[in-house]
């Protein structure tokens, strides 16, 4: 598999992915110096003639390549959460196969990514829908910090300006992002999912029917988790029996991650979050996302973060989540149930690979 880039660190607006052509200029004539009479006969120092060889045409480039198995592709990033953004608006079937996208999100052997996200056609009255391949081949139902990156890439192929949104039919239901005047984009998240079997974990409900507080033991050690599904499962946890407030920046993910992901109370694997709250609006997080292992967002994962706050009585229906990658504000309103979640998503680079 073999990768091109086309441009870096750049934010063009583009109506749609480059051509990936190369300009050449033209041959140029051959040109003369003329000279008089009295400068040939008196051998003048002068008299010369210049002669410039024609330009040769350059080989065709590897850019150039429009031959089937090269795939065009943007990549975006969410608060460092990145994605490589596939248009496949002309099928339901994606362009690569999970296998493939292992390969692709490789960060030494690949383009280098935390998915693959494919611009789908629309179904069940929807404008569009979304699929995404995590860097472990596995496909998750939906993604926060994903579906703001499908917001801004579908503005740039379809040439759109301004507040706009979209109907996105994923694996978690119907999400409707909207681009902001400012850039970012803001997304009705739907409504939490508390009912243990629907999360889906096998810990018993504990409050009003939902798993809220209760203990889970992971290495020996008595964690205090909340379970909420965003469309797909989190485990939320802001502390143990020995420590009821976590210093998230001393934990060793890579550790422990597995360990929750894995763990037999959840049948479909899980994304997990750890939490320190340091007011009522202001929660601090970092997250093991399923499939994907230490990420710098994970918007599902914040939105299930201020749910599981208010449901333990620690924090407001209105926050700002700060993730490694950076701030992402959320709202669980109470007049409709439905969690929002804005922030920005950005262009990192063009290019295009082998499959």
């Amino acid at each position: 598999m073999a990768a091109s880039i086309s441009s870096t660190l750049s934010c063009p607006s583009r109506s749609s992915l480059p051509p990936f052509k190369v300009s050449r200029a033209p041959p140029r004539p051959y040109s003369f110096t003329s000279f008089s009479s009295r400068q040939i006969s008196n051998l003048s120092v002068s008299a010369s003639m210049s002669i410039e060889a024609p330009q040769k045409a350059s080989p065709p480039s590897f850019l150039d390549r429009k031959e089937s198995g090269f795939v065009q592709f943007v990549k975006y990033q969410g608060l460092g959460n990145d994605f490589i953004m596939v248009d496949n608006r002309d099928s339901l079937v994606p362009k690569v196969t999970p296998e493939q996208a292992v390969k692709i999100c490789d960060r030494n052997f690949g383009v280098g990514a935390d998915g693959v996200i494919f611009v789908m056609p629309g179904v069940k009255g929807t404008d569009y829908s979304m699929r995404i391949f995590n860097s472990d081949g596995s496909e998750p139902e939906m993604c926060g910090n994903g579906v703001r990156c499908f917001a801004r890439f579908i503005a740039e192929l379809e040439n759109i300006s301004g507040i706009q949104s979209f109907t996105v039919h994923t694996g978690a239901g119907l999400i409707v992002p909207e681009i902001q005047n400012d850039g970012q984009v803001k997304v009705d998240m739907g409504q939490p999912i508390l009912t243990p079997s629907q999360v889906p974990t096998r810990l018993p409900a504990n409050k009003d029917g939902a798993v809220v507080k209760a203990e889970l033991v992971v290495d020996n050690t008595n964690w205090h988790v909340t379970c909420v599904s965003m469309g797909n499962p989190h485990c939320v946890t802001f502390g143990t029996n020995k420590s009821e407030i976590l210093q998230v920046h001393d934990l060793n993910l890579p550790e422990i991650g597995p360990n929750f992901e894995n763990h037999e109370m959840f049948p479909s694997r899980t994304n997990t979050e750890f939490v320190q709250a340091f007011s009522p609006s202001h929660l601090k997080m970092r997250v093991w996302e399923r499939g994907a292992g230490a990420t710098l967002a994970c918007g599902t994962g914040a939105c299930a973060v201020v749910v599981a706050a208010v449901l333990e009585g620690r924090s407001e229906r209105k926050c700002t989540v700060d993730l490694p990658g950076g701030p992402l504000e959320i709202e669980w309103r109470e007049e409709d149930n439905h969690v929002y979640m804005t922030g920005p998503a950005e262009v990192v680079f063009y290019g295009s690979f082998a499959l």
